[in-house]
C-alpha cells in the first residue's frame, strides 16, 4: 500500500467513527468531502487586488496592479485558507488543464502547447509526435477517479483537452458526468448572450455550447455559467452525493469584451480600454465566486466543501508586451513567456466555510489568513484531491505531482523538492523552444534555438531570491551554478520522458539541452 492509500484509508476510518453517533443522511454528506477546482482562464498572479509577492519580511505587499482589480471574494476566499505565492502553472492553458486532469508534467503527457482544435499548430521544429489529440477516453483522469470513488463529476465551462472530433473534445469522455459549455476550443466566440455566445458573429466556429437557455439574453457568460454550476450543485446535493465541481471559467480569456456590469469602475482608470475590460471580466469572474461560496452555504454543504482557486497560465492582460514589466508587474513576462509572469499564478485553498468539528476539516485543518511561500504547482492537485477523496490512482499511471496537504496546513514541508519544470518545444508564440528549470532561488532558461525572444542567446541564469523580477541574467557572471542547474534541467527531462525540439537542418534530429 503506498502512502496516498494509506492517508485515504486512514480518513475514511476517521470519518467512519465520527458518523456512529450522527444521524444518517448527516453522515452521507460528510463521508466524502465536496470539492471545487475554480479554474480561471489566463489570470495571472498579479490579475487581483489579493496580494500574493511579499516584501523582505516575508508579509503580502500590494503593488500597482493589487489596487487597479477589484477581487473582493477572492479576498474573502484567502481570509479563510491559505494563499501560495510561489505556485507554477504551465505557460499556456491545454497544457495546465491536461497536467490537472492527470497529475503529470506537461513534459511527460507531450501536450506541451495549447491544443488548436482545427489544425496541429506544433509549429516549426516542434517534436513531430507532440500530444496535438489531447486526452482520451482510455487515460486516467482525475475525474474518472473521483467517479469511481462515488462522486458526481461536473465540468462546466471551458474544456480544452483535444481538438475536434476527438474524444478529449467531449468531456464526458473524460471522466465527468455533466458537462456544460466544454468543447474543443479555448476561447469563447462572445461573451454576450445577446450574440448567443458568438452563434450571431463572426466567431460563430467558438460559439459556447448548452447554453440555448440564455440566448438573447443580456446574460453575460461568467453569469450564465455560474448560474448552470449552481444548479448542478443543488441536483448533487438532493441526490446526497459527494461532488466533484471542476468550475472552469472562460473568462478572463480574449475576446476581451467588457462585462457591463462592472464597466463604470473603470471607465476613470488610466488604462486602455481593452485593459479596462480586462478588468471587468476579472471583477466578474470574483463575483461568480462569491456567488458560489453563498449557493454552497445556503444548501448546507459549505462546511464539508474543499475549494481549490487558481489561475491556468500567467497574466494575458492587454498592458504591453510579453517580455516587458506590465502585465504582471513587478513580475517581468506573460502568458507564453518564460519568465515569471508567464508561469506565475493565484493559488488559494479553503473550506468554504470553516467547522473544526468536521472530520474531513479535523483530517486537513487549513488556517485562515496564511501564506505559504514553498514551491507548489498545478500536477500537485491531482494527488491531493485523490487522497483527500479517498480515490485510488493506479500503480501503472506516473503522477509528478506532490500532495499539498502539509502544504494547505501552512506548515513548511521539508520533504518537498523546491524544483518546478516548464517545457514548451514549440514556435511561434510569444516564446519559442524552451526549457525552464528552477531550483530553490535559481531559475535557468535554455533556449534551443536563440532568436530575439532569447536575444540570441541559448542561457539565461537568474537567482529569484536577489533578483525576483529577473532584470540581471547571471549567465555569464556564474559559470559553475549555470553549467549545474543546465544539468540538472537536462536530467529532469529525460526523466520525464520529454520530447525535444528538432534540428531546422534535417527536420528529425532531436536538439538536447548542451550543458555549457
Amino acid at each position: 500500500m503506498n502512502i496516498n492509500d494509506l492517508l485515504a484509508t486512514s480518513l475514511s476510518f476517521v470519518i467512519f467513527l465520527s458518523c456512529l453517533s450522527r444521524p444518517t443522511d448527516v453522515c452521507a454528506q460528510e463521508t466524502s468531502p465536496n470539492i471545487v477546482v475554480f479554474l480561471v482562464d489566463d489570470m495571472g498572479v498579479m490579475d487581483t487586488s489579493v496580494p500574493f509577492l511579499t516584501d523582505d519580511t516575508g508579509k503580502p505587499k500590494r503593488y500597482p496592479l493589487n489596487d487597479f482589480y477589484r477581487t473582493p471574494n477572492m479576498q474573502r476566499l484567502a481570509d479563510q485558507g491559505v494563499r501560495f505565492n510561489q505556485f507554477y502553472a504551465m505557460s499556456v492553458c491545454s497544457p495546465t488543464r491536461i497536467s490537472i486532469m492527470t497529475g503529470q508534467n506537461a513534459a511527460r503527457h507531450h501536450a506541451t502547447n495549447w491544443i488548436n482544435p482545427q489544425k496541429n499548430n506544433a509549429g516549426k521544429h516542434a517534436p513531430p509526435t507532440w500530444n496535438w489529440q489531447g486526452l482520451s477516453s482510455t487515460d486516467v483522469t482525475l475525474p474518472g477517479l473521483l467517479q469511481k470513488a462515488g462522486y458526481h463529476t461536473i465540468h462546466i465551462g471551458k474544456g480544452h483537452f483535444g481538438p475536434n472530433d476527438s474524444e478529449g473534445a467531449e468531456p464526458l469522455n473524460l471522466g465527468f458526468d455533466v458537462n456544460v459549455a466544454g468543447t474543443a476550443y479555448g476561447a469563447p466566440g462572445s461573451y454576450y448572450g445577446s450574440d448567443d455566445y458568438g452563434l450571431k458573429t463572426k466567431r460563430a466556429h467558438y460559439a459556447v455550447p448548452h447554453l440555448d437557455a440564455y440566448h438573447g439574453t443580456d446574460t453575460f457568460l461568467t453569469e450564465a455559467l455560474t448560474l448552470e454550476a449552481k444548479k448542478r450543485v443543488a441536483e448533487s446535493v438532493q441526490q446526497k452525493k459527494p461532488f466533484y465541481l471542476y468550475m472552469s471559467h472562460y473568462a478572463v480569456h480574449g475576446p476581451h469584451q467588457s462585462d457591463p456590469r462592472f464597466a463604470a469602475h473603470y471607465k476613470n482608470s488610466d488604462k486602455p480600454k481593452k485593459a479596462q475590460a480586462f478588468a471587468t471580466l476579472v471583477e466578474g469572474m470574483d463575483k461568480s465566486l462569491g456567488d458560489l461560496l453563498d449557493h454552497l452555504d445556503a444548501l448546507g454543504v459549505s462546511e464539508n466543501t474543499l475549494i481549490f482557486f487558481l489561475g491556468d497560465n500567467g497574466s494575458d492582460a492587454p498592458l504591453g508586451h510579453q517580455h516587458s514589466v506590465a502585465s504582471a508587474a513587478p513580475l517581468r513576462g506573460k502568458k507564453g513567456a518564460h519568465y515569471e509572469g508567464g508561469m506565475r499564478v493565484p493559488f488559494i485553498a479553503a473550506w468554504a466555510k470553516a467547522n473544526a468539528d468536521n472530520a474531513n476539516q479535523q483530517q486537513l485543518p487549513i488556517p485562515a489568513g496564511k501564506l505559504q511561500t514553498q514551491i507548489a504547482a498545478v500536477q500537485d492537485l491531482y494527488p491531493t484531491i485523490t487522497t483527500m477523496a479517498g480515490a485510488t490512482s493506479p500503480p501503472e499511471h506516473v503522477v509528478d505531482g506532490i500532495d499539498l496537504s502539509k502544504l494547505l496546513t501552512a506548515a513548511p514541508d521539508k520533504s518537498r523538492a523546491e524544483q518546478f519544470l516548464m517545457h514548451y518545444p514549440h514556435s511561434p508564440h510569444r516564446s519559442d523552444h524552451f526549457t525552464v528549470y528552477r531550483d530553490g532561488d535559481w531559475k535557468v532558461i535554455y533556449h534551443y534555438l536563440p532568436s530575439k525572444t532569447s536575444a540570441g542567446k541559448h542561457y539565461q541564469l537568474y537567482n529569484l531570491a536577489d533578483d525576483p523580477f529577473e532584470s540581471k541574467n547571471l549567465a555569464s557572471k556564474k559559470p559553475v551554478v549555470l553549467r549545474e542547474m543546465v544539468a540538472k534541467l537536462k536530467q529532469s527531462l529525460e526523466s520525464h520522458d520529454a520530447q525535444y525540439p528538432v534540428s531546422p537542418k534535417d527536420g528529425k534530429t532531436p536538439l538536447l539541452p548542451v550543458v555549457p
